[in-house]
């Protein structure tokens, strides 16, 4: 047999084998001796620094300098998981207080040190740190701590996120931001739950969960990607966004306008604007426009021909509430001239719709 054939032999072999299994390659060893190095100078060492954490937290642990690297990490998870821990629980409740309310009780969630915030509400925030800690606390049969249910359920049950967001004009004078929490703090909610709600309105949202997402961008065969956004979209591209195949740096047509970050990079807070491109996108993408076409096509299979009942339930879909005596004029007058899809349209523009207050 000639070399050239048994080298394609052998390398067939390893193709198939490549194919049948999967390896994994790696050193198990006890981490190398640390150095404090003299001004940052690898090759100035001084003493041997061991693993530990930062005392400044004001909790402890001792791990051997000859500690394995499993050792090591599980100390660590240890000690940040532990209840005396000053931050963990703060910093995770403080993240369910932003998600309810826009804002966390410290507005740097990343940052609780000196160049972060102070807390609005310190007290509160060591309480809720202490109810998630707790042990005592029972969730249906089950007696446990570190529940987010637990935390989640008593800030949408508290009377300050159940309050109204009616403003005064002596309380706007003395916290225009609404930081203290005198009132609901209005705001607009965020890409993921517009898109959601514009296709559960319109009655074509997919609840189905886990599998491969879709994406947003045309398929193409290109050496290096194109993100050529797509101009027509069907049932692949009606799931929740959270399903979406989010590139790096690129952003959706539609509703890349409205602060989504960059995926290569962290976003514990998301920028809040009001742009002139977020209300084109609302009023005149292809995706819009199809919605509207099929929340009205909903509309008049629940409830009829009959305009006044038509409007009646595309106010209930988009709102969860009847039309004002006002606003049921205007949108009569609407459908009237324009059509249902008219008015399906510009209540999915509504700051109704896309504000929380």
């Amino acid at each position: 047999m000639k070399l050239t054939q048994r080298i394609a032999e052998l390398r067939k072999q390893l193709t198939d084998l490549g194919r049948a299994q999967m390896a994994y390659a790696g050193r198990f060893m006890t981490p190398e001796v640390t150095h404090r190095l003299n001004r940052g100078e690898a090759t100035q060492k001084k003493e041997v620094v061991a693993p530990g954490v930062l005392t400044e937290i004001g909790l402890t642990i001792s791990i051997p300098e000859n500690a394995t690297d499993a050792e090591r990490r599980a100390a660590l998870a240890k000690w940040i998981t532990d209840p005396r821990h000053p931050l963990t629980a703060r910093v995770i409740v403080n993240r369910l207080w932003q998600h309810h309310f826009g804002v966390g009780i410290v507005d740097t969630p990343s940052d609780f040190g000196r160049n972060g915030t102070k807390p609005t509400h310190p007290e509160l925030l060591d309480w809720l740190a202490s109810e998630l800690v707790n042990p005592n606390h029972k969730l249906g049969n089950d007696v446990t701590s570190w529940s987010l249910k637990h935390i989640h359920r008593l800030i949408v049950t508290s009377a300050t996120y159940r309050q109204s967001s009616a403003a005064n004009a002596a309380s706007l004078a003395k916290d225009a931001q609404s930081r203290l929490l005198w009132r609901y703090p209005p705001r607009r909610i965020e890409a993921e739950p517009i898109r959601d709600a514009i296709l559960f309105v319109s009655g074509k949202l997919d609840l189905t969960m886990g599998g491969p997402g879709f994406d947003l961008f045309e398929p193409n065969n290109n050496y290096v990607k194109v993100y050529t956004p797509k101009k027509e979209f069907g049932s692949a591209e009606f799931r929740r966004m959270i399903y979406q195949q989010k590139p790096r740096m690129q952003l959706d047509d539609t509703f890349g306008a409205f602060d989504c970050p960059d995926a290569g990079q962290i976003a514990p807070k998301r920028n809040v604007s009001t742009t002139p491109l977020q209300a084109l996108n609302l009023l005149n993408s292809n995706f819009m426009l199809q919605q509207a076409g099929y929340f009205a096509e909903r509309v008049k299979k629940d409830a009829g021909s009959e305009p006044e009942a038509q409007v009646k339930h595309a106010f209930a879909l988009a709102f969860q509430r009847s039309p004002s005596a006002k606003e049921r004029v205007a949108a009569l007058k609407l459908v009237k001239d324009h059509g249902l899809m008219a008015l399906c349209r510009a209540l999915l523009n509504a700051n109704e719709f896309v504000f929380v207050d």
